[in-house]
Formats: C-alpha cells, sequence, structure tokens
C-alpha cells in the first residue's frame, strides 16, 4: 500500500491562512536544511527536501493552491475530474517565474552549469580585536597598543609547508585546481556543484614531508604589537580599518585588516547621544528664585553658567560647542546640554522654617 501524503501546509509548517510571503519563507528554510549537497548520503534528509518542493510548488500557485483546498491531493492524482491536472513527475515545476535556488545556493542551479569559484589570488580574511577606552579617551582621540595573534611567514619552509629540502606535489584529486567538481542527479537534471578538494584543502598541493616548525602549516602565530591611533568623537562599538593586519593572503593575495572595535566605559555623569553630551546638575531653592551663576562640569573642565531667576526644575540649558568632535571634523562639535534640577532640602532647621514660613505668607497676600 503507498505510503499516505502528509498535508502540504504541515510540511511547511504553515497555517492554512499564511501568504505567499511566508510560504516561500517556509520553504527556504526547508530548502537550506534538508538540500543534498548539505546533507550527502542522507536519504532521510533527500526525502525531505523532496516533500518541501512538492509542497511549494503546490501552495506558491493560486491556481494549484485552490484546486489543492479543494480537493487535497486528489486534485494531482487523478481523483479530482477533468482539468485537475498532474504533476507528472513534476515534469511542470514552476516556482511563480523566480530564481527561488539561486537566491538561496547561488546560482548553483542554472541550466545544470556550475557555480563561479576564484583560484587567483584572494586578500586574506580579516582579523577582529577591541580596545577598551574611557569615555574622555572616546570623545578626543588617543593613542592605544594592542596585541593580537599575527600569522606570520614560516621562516624554516618560507611559507611552503615542507620540510627544508623537499616540495609540495600535485594533488591528485583535483589536479592541483584547489577545486573539485560533484554531479547529482536531482528532481530538476542534473546539476554540478563546485567545491574546495577535501585532500588538499583548495592549495592544490600535497605535502608529505611537513616542515617541523610549523608542521605544514606555512605559517606561525605570534604576538604582535600595533599602535592604533584613535580618532577623536569614536562611539562605542565603531570599529576601526588597519590595513595590512589580518590573516596572510592566498595564491599570493594581499593579507586582511585589522578591525579594532571600540568599547567605551560609560561616564557617571555624562551620556552620549551621537555629538551631544547631556547631563544633570541640581542647584538650590534660593538659586533657582533668585537666580544667579553656578559651576557646571563639562568635558572640557568646568565652566561657568548664568541661572536665571525663576528656574524651573527640568529647564535645559545648551552649551554650545562643548559636545563630541565630529568624526570627519575634529574641530567641529556638537553641544553639552544640562538639565538644571531644583534641589528641595529634607531638613531644616528652626529658623529656616519660619523663614519659609514668613515668605509663604508674603506669596499668599
Amino acid at each position: 500500500m503507498a505510503e499516505s501524503k502528509r498535508d502540504y501546509y504541515e510540511v511547511l509548517g504553515v497555517d492554512k491562512n499564511a501568504d505567499d510571503s511566508a510560504i516561500k519563507k517556509a520553504y527556504r528554510a526547508l530548502a537550506k536544511k534538508y538540500h543534498p549537497d548539505s546533507n550527502p548520503d542522507n536519504p532521510e534528509a533527500e526525502k525531505k527536501f523532496k516533500e518541501a518542493s512538492e509542497a511549494y510548488s503546490v501552495l506558491s500557485d493560486p491556481d494549484k493552491r485552490r484546486q489543492y483546498d479543494q480537493f487535497g491531493h486528489a486534485a494531482f492524482d487523478g481523483g479530482a475530474g477533468a482539468g485537475a491536472g498532474g504533476f507528472g513527475g513534476f515534469s511542470g515545476f514552476d516556482f511563480g517565474g523566480e530564481d527561488i535556488f539561486g537566491d538561496l545556493f547561488g546560482g548553483m542551479f542554472g541550466g545544470g552549469g556550475s557555480r563561479a569559484t576564484r583560484t587567483g589570488p584572494m586578500k586574506g580574511a580579516n582579523v577582529r580585536a577591541s580596545v577598551r577606552l574611557t569615555f574622555e579617551e572616546g570623545v578626543f582621540g588617543c593613542k592605544k597598543e594592542i596585541k593580537v595573534n599575527f600569522k606570520e611567514e614560516c621562516a624554516t619552509c618560507h611559507g611552503s609547508g615542507a620540510k627544508p629540502g623537499t616540495s609540495p606535489t600535485t594533488c591528485p584529486k583535483c589536479n592541483g585546481k584547489g577545486q573539485v567538481i560533484y554531479s547529482q542527479q536531482t528532481l530538476f537534471g542534473t546539476m554540478q556543484n563546485v567545491k574546495t578538494c577535501p585532500e588538499c584543502n583548495g592549495t592544490g598541493k600535497i605535502i608529505k614531508d611537513k616542515c617541523p616548525e610549523c608542521n605544514g602549516k606555512a605559517y606561525i602565530q605570534k604576538k604582535k604589537s600595533f599602535e592604533v591611533d584613535i580618532p577623536a568623537g569614536i562611539d562605542n562599538g565603531m570599529s576601526i580599518r588597519m590595513a595590512g593586519g589580518g590573516e596572510p593572503g592566498i595564491n599570493g593575495g594581499p593579507r586582511g585588516d585589522l578591525l579594532v572595535e571600540a568599547v567605551v566605559s560609560p561616564h557617571p555623569i555624562f551620556k552620549r547621544q551621537d555629538t551631544n553630551i547631556f547631563s544633570t546638575v541640581p542647584i538650590s531653592f534660593a538659586k533657582a528664585a533668585l537666580g544667579g551663576s553656578i559651576r557646571v562640569k563639562t568635558v572640557d573642565g568646568e565652566v561657568e553658567v548664568a541661572v536665571k531667576a525663576g528656574t524651573q526644575t527640568d529647564t535645559r540649558v545648551r552649551l554650545k560647542g562643548k559636545g563630541v568632535p565630529f568624526l570627519r571634523n575634529k574641530n567641529n562639535r556638537g553641544d553639552h546640554y544640562i538639565t538644571l534640577v531644583v534641589s528641595v532640602p529634607t531638613k531644616l532647621t528652626k529658623e529656616q522654617k519660619e523663614a519659609l514660613e514668613a515668605f509663604d505668607a508674603t506669596m499668599n497676600k
């Protein structure tokens, strides 16, 4: 007895009222997860991939989906009467005119061809590091020294990976190309996929006698110090690119870059937003009522600020040009905004109470 088919909506894990976008999203996830190239020699994964593809071919087509909703699987096995149509071994597979597999797998399905690959010189991978800064260092910039694990060419084998006096040999599996082509019969015909050679890891060479210094890796790792020029105005999470500080290139390509991320410590008083700085400054009740001058802390040191008579709590005062320098032009700076908060005393002497009561009495006349 033939195995009964699962409900197509169940296969994709979507609701029967799901829109086209939700159906496509669900199918993309399943196709990536169960594609045969990602699951070699896994019959169960191949089965689920085919099942998901069949479900998508129906639910992504408005007419087929309408028939399926009305008749179920019978709509495509001849049980729904004339006009229902069938798959005919998926000969009429249609994904709505979109190359969904081109998006998923980089064009590996295109016309039975293979993906383009690079065999020439390639830039090395970037290396990431971090540097911790104080709030003020982020504002004004500074110089910092960091240490990272740095790959250098092995001085013993001069980057060949082979024991001195010997040489690497051409890889017999890929004939020195560093890549191998796999062909596979699928629902869509013969597909070819180019992969890195597993024997030589893409180098095209096999090292029989490894260099004793680097164990055939051609490079050795050392702790190397770099001086990083931190620009004024850098913010938490931003990175500084240092050319040539990354991994060695491939096939004679240039080194990658060193990306240094700034980790800026918070300040106990100041808060930063882009190039502006914010802080809260308490003032006495008398100062708020009578006005006068106060000393306010900024990143440039203390400055004198005039308080107007009758100032209310939460009044904001702008200190122009006392903020953070612009990254592209450190001569231009943001502003510092202070919020004045009137402090109400919690403990009063007898004389102070009497004075306030007398003041309050005059206000009520």
